[in-house]
C-alpha cells in the first residue's frame, strides 16, 4: 500500500509533466556532461594516443607534468592572465556602471555600444584586434604611430591579449552593475551627502558595501572563465611567442589534438580543475569578510 502510494504521489499529472519537461536537459547534461567528466578522469592515468589500446598509467602523466619547467610557465602566464582580466574586468566595468547610472545624456547609447563586444563573435574580435595590433598597417601603429609588435613580442603579447579580454567583458559586467545600482534606494545617497561625504566617499563608503554581493560574483564568474580562456590564445597568438601567452586550456588543446596525448590532456585539465575549485572556496570562505550584510 505505501509503495502504490509512492507511486501514485509520484506519478502524478503535474509532477510528471515536470519530469517530462526537465527530462530533455537531464539527459543531455549526462551526456555531455557528466559522462566525459568521468571518462576524462579514468583517462588522466592512463597513456591514449587516440589510435592504440587504453594503457594504465598510474600518477605518471601527473609526475610527468609537475616535472616540466613549461608547466609552471604555462601556469603563471594563466593566473597572469586571471588575475588582470578579473581586475580590470571588474573596476572598469564598476566605475562606468557609476558614471552612467547617473543618467549622463546619451546613457541608452553608451550601455549598448559597451554591451556589443560581449555578443561579438570571437572569431570577428580576433580579426579585428590583430588587425589593429598589427605594427604596420594596425590602427594602433597609424593613429599613435607606435610601431610595436603586440602580438610577436614576449613583453606585449599577454598584455595585448588582457586588453582584448578586458574590452569583451566589460558590458556583460557593467550591466550587471547597472541593474544592482538600480536597486539601491536613492535616499541612501542623499543621507551620505546630508552627512557631508564627497562624490569619493560615497563610492567607497556607500555604492560598494552596498553592491559588494553583486561584485563578488561578477569576480567569481570572470575569474572562472579567464582561468578557462582558449579561444581568445587560439585565434590571435596560438600560445607565442615562446610560449608566452601559453595557458592552460590551450596546453590541454594542444597536448590532445596536436600531440595525442589524452592522458596528459586529461591531467592538465583536473590540475585546472582543482585550481578553479580551491579558488571557488577561497572566495566563498571570505564572503562573509568582503560582502556586507552576508549570511548563510
Amino acid at each position: 500500500m505505501e509503495k502504490q502510494n509512492f507511486l501514485k504521489k509520484f506519478f502524478n499529472e503535474e509532477r510528471f509533466a515536470g519530469w517530462i519537461f526537465i527530462l530533455p536537459a537531464v539527459i543531455g547534461t549526462f551526456i555531455f556532461i557528466i559522462i566525459p567528466v568521468i571518462c576524462s578522469f579514468g583517462l588522466s592515468f592512463c597513456r591514449w594516443d587516440l589510435l592504440n589500446p587504453v594503457e594504465f598509467a598510474g600518477l605518471n602523466n601527473y609526475i610527468e607534468i609537475f616535472k616540466e619547467p613549461l608547466f609552471f610557465k604555462i601556469l603563471l602566464n594563466t593566473i597572469v592572465f586571471a588575475i588582470s582580466t578579473s581586475l580590470f574586468g571588474v573596476i572598469i566595468p564598476l566605475v562606468l556602471a557609476c558614471i552612467l547610472n547617473s543618467k549622463i545624456r546619451g546613457s541608452e547609447f553608451f550601455k549598448t555600444a559597451y554591451f556589443l563586444p560581449f555578443i561579438t563573435p570571437m572569431i570577428v574580435i580576433g580579426i579585428i584586434w590583430e588587425w589593429i595590433f598589427d605594427p604596420n598597417i594596425g590602427l594602433l601603429a597609424n593613429l599613435f604611430h607606435l610601431h610595436i609588435n603586440w602580438l610577436y613580442d614576449t613583453n606585449f603579447a599577454m598584455p595585448a591579449l588582457i586588453i582584448v579580454s578586458v574590452w569583451k567583458l566589460i558590458g556583460y559586467n557593467m550591466i550587471i552593475f547597472l541593474a544592482s545600482l538600480s536597486a539601491i534606494s536613492n535616499s541612501m545617497f542623499e543621507a551620505a551627502k546630508i552627512d557631508g561625504a564627497n562624490e569619493i566617499q560615497i563610492f567607497t563608503k556607500v555604492t560598494v558595501p552596498l553592491m559588494a554581493p553583486s561584485i563578488f560574483f561578477v569576480v567569481i564568474i570572470t575569474a572562472i572563465s579567464s582561468f578557462q580562456v582558449f579561444d581568445l590564445i587560439y585565434l590571435m597568438t596560438q600560445g607565442g611567442p615562446l610560449d608566452s601567452t601559453n595557458v592552460l586550456v590551450y596546453a590541454i588543446y594542444k597536448n590532445a589534438f596536436e600531440y595525442f596525448n589524452v592522458g596528459k590532456a586529461s591531467a592538465i585539465a583536473y590540475v585546472l580543475f582543482v585550481i578553479i575549485l580551491v579558488l571557488t572556496l577561497l572566495q566563498w570562505g571570505f564572503r562573509k569578510k568582503l560582502v556586507y550584510n552576508e549570511i548563510d
